[in-house]
């Protein structure tokens, strides 16, 4: 059955004078102000975007598709108000968000949903390099700016239900080693929310595998203190199609190894595709009991069309008029047929603390987390100890910092005798190592690199990689000098490298690249430098001497700069 725009406009919505309830989390379940419990009944709510090229590393990572561009659906009140009467047709309360432009205005749409009752669930990562990068994995000044900049953009609208940090950033065993950066990253936007006030929640949406996988990192990203563990864990989960069961698909054996979980759990994506047509018999299930003892709702995939066929409306070319298909017609039957049970009590709950488990089989991801960002630092090393510098034109194209990342740190790694690496600015999540530089923005990586090949043969050709460096007015004149001046940065790093972020200078964050007034933007991969790293996080006070800085003088083979050809 087809719906179009025009009947619906003439319903009239009740708006709600006062801010919607807050939701907050006792133990693993989610309740509103009255005590009562609260499910998220949602749909992902996102225009999809321009798909990146396929890369090698992307295929080695499990092959998902990647966007490499967005469009903000909250930047436009036109649209939203146009898609108002389907998502109250739904029954939804909720609406996930993966991609916004925090440049942009979103008053309009945010008062729209929130004068309707709908909260929303929103991403802060952005495509390719605006977000932890699975298969080189950092947590750097530049996602941390982006991630509150964000925040700052959203966190005082009444129905923000909160903040996912990362979606299917861990796809398989072999990228496990993420983990310590995904849930740094939790760690330190959790400490930002509480400094501003916010009690905003904090979550990650997880791809599903086998159990032992989807376990194991389940409760990875769970474990220890409150202030170091997500408060949403989502599962993006596509297994019950068609007219499946309880059992059949496998749902129960997912509830059960979720039972021990000690914070809310939702099915963060849902809505298989395979065994058309889309009944959304899960629905029932997952909105009482069993389910409804562990899962607290999910979100369905997706209102907006998908060239994969998960779209549930059709938006006219001139953009105002929306016909929905029949899989929103099941959707919306199945949504509005919901009665969650109303237990247990929230005065009966207790907060939980698990165990955090060990590396095994299926987890390779330490338990030590790499520090806070530190912007101030990485500043004054970019400034008082590096020589050759990227030039910005540069800096501000990812893949071209990736590729010249790779290809100084290679160059170091070979060409040097051992005697320079760039494990300062490297880290490796499975031993729980990183290096001392390891959390500044791929282009201050680059910087360091290129500095470090530059010491080994200073003359002004050994600053050029093509025309993508300079030489910096500020460079020290010799390693030691160099040394003694990034030792001076380090030691203003708060002691164990665990500190509360601030907000953005200026409101605005060093890792965008470039938005259109339409809310897209283009950005692209986050290097990390070297995966692997001898130098540890911890409480000493750090230095770097100026043999692991630079190495020793004397570069065997030396390549000049500007004979570099890699683009």
């Amino acid at each position: 059955m087809k719906f179009s725009l025009i009947p619906l406009l003439g319903l009239t919505f009740l708006s709600l004078t006062n801010a919607l309830p807050k939701i907050t989390r006792t133990g693993k379940y989610l309740y509103d102000e009255s005590g009562s419990r609260f499910y998220i009944k949602g749909v992902a709510y996102q225009p999809q975007g321009e798909a990146a090229a396929s890369s090698e590393a992307n295929t080695a990572n499990g092959g998902f598709p990647e966007p490499s561009s967005f469009h903000d659906p909250l930047s436009s009140s036109t649209n939203c108000t146009r898609d108002l009467p389907y998502l109250k047709q739904l029954g939804v309360n909720s609406v996930r968000v993966y991609s916004v432009n925090s440049s942009l205005n979103h008053d309009e749409c945010m008062k729209t949903f929130s004068d309707n009752g709908i909260y929303v669930l929103l991403d802060v990562s952005l495509p390719l390099n605006g977000s932890i990068d699975r298969s080189s994995p950092s947590w750097s000044t530049n996602l941390l700016n982006e991630y509150i900049s964000t925040i700052d953009a959203f966190r005082n609208y009444d129905n923000i239900l909160g903040f996912n940090i990362g979606n299917e950033v861990i796809t398989q065993v072999s990228n496990t080693n993420a983990g310590p950066y995904v849930k740094a990253a939790a760690r330190d936007i959790k400490a930002y929310l509480k400094s501003v006030g916010s009690s905003s929640l904090v979550g990650y949406s997880a791809t599903d595998g086998d159990a032992d996988f989807r376990n194991s990192l389940a409760e990875y990203l769970t474990c220890g203190s409150e202030d170091i563990t997500v408060d949403l864990y989502g599962l993006n989960n596509y297994e019950w199609c068609g007219n499946a069961s309880y059992n059949n698909s496998g749902w129960n054996t997912i509830v059960q190894g979720f039972q021990n979980i000690p914070v809310a759990t939702y099915m963060s994506e849902y809505g298989c595709i395979f065994q058309p047509p889309r009944l959304w018999t899960e629905v029932a299930a997952l909105f009482s009991t069993p389910v409804s003892d562990v899962f607290s709702g999910g979100v369905a995939f997706s209102y907006f069309p998908t060239s994969d066929g998960y779209g549930m409306v059709t938006i006219s070319s001139d953009g105002n008029a929306v016909t929905t298909s029949d899989d929103f017609t099941r959707l919306a039957t199945q949504y509005n047929a919901t009665a969650p049970p109303n237990s247990p009590a929230k005065s009966s709950v207790t907060a939980g603390q698990t165990t955090c488990p060990n590396e095994s089989a299926s987890l390779v991801a330490s338990n030590n987390l790499p520090p806070t960002p530190n912007e101030e630092v990485c500043n004054c090393i970019n400034q008082k100890a590096l020589s050759c510098l990227v030039r910005s034109s540069t800096a501000n194209s990812p893949t071209i910092v990736g590729d010249l990342l790779n290809y100084a740190c290679q160059l170091l790694g070979t060409s040097t005798n051992g005697t320079a690496s760039c494990d300062p600015i490297g880290g490796n999540g499975t031993a729980g190592t990183y290096g001392e530089l390891s959390y500044c923005s791929p282009a201050i990586k680059l910087s360091y690199a290129m500095s470090a090949y530059y010491e080994f043969n200073p003359i002004d050709s050994s600053c050029d990689f093509a025309g993508n460096a300079t030489l910096s007015p500020t460079r020290p004149n010799t390693a030691q000098d160099a040394s003694s001046a990034a030792s001076q940065c380090l030691s203003s790093e708060p002691s164990g490298g665990v500190f509360t972020p601030s907000a953005v200078a200026g409101g605005s964050s060093s890792s965008k690249t470039s938005a259109s007034p339409s809310g897209s933007k283009t950005s692209g991969s986050s290097a990390s430098g070297s995966s692997n790293s001898s130098s540890a996080s911890s409480g000493e006070p750090r230095t770097i001497s100026s043999a692991a800085w630079f190495g020793v003088i004397g570069l065997v083979g030396a390549i000049v700069g500007g004979g570099l050809a890699v683009l």
